[in-house]
């Protein structure tokens, strides 16, 4: 199963943001579907509200929800946060996704809390 299927899954992000709290990293999720949402808004006050908040939670060294990214991916968005775009979080983005991909998304297929949910009886 890929990391895409989750999505499909009913609550899927919502059982698998359970599962990486259990393991200490679910700011990856959490900046994943921030980034996801940010990308809808239209509104370019709004956008720069939302970026700096994204930034502040999870870019900026010492974050409270630090992501794991390089510092060429980290740089680019310091420079662009003041004028952010709507795909300045991209890289990032896509950089965290292959760290769910290759790390935690293979550990909750093998956790007990996905083997519960797979064999759960249709309702």
């Amino acid at each position: 199963a890929a990391l895409t299927d989750v999505k499909g899954v009913l609550n899927g992000p919502i059982i698998y943001k359970t599962y990486l709290k259990t393991e200490y990293s679910d700011e990856n999720i959490e900046f994943w579907l921030a980034c996801e949402t940010y990308k809808k808004i239209e509104s370019r006050r709004k956008r720069i509200s939302v970026a700096r908040r994204i930034f502040k939670n999870y870019i900026q060294p010492q974050a409270p929800k630090e992501i794991n990214i390089d510092s060429p991916a980290r740089e680019a968005i310091i420079r662009n946060i003041q004028e952010p775009t709507q795909s300045c979080f991209d890289e990032a983005q896509r950089i965290v996704y292959m760290h769910m991909e290759r790390d935690s998304y293979p550990r909750f297929l093998g956790s007990e809390i996905y083997q519960k949910l797979k064999h759960r009886p249709s309702d």
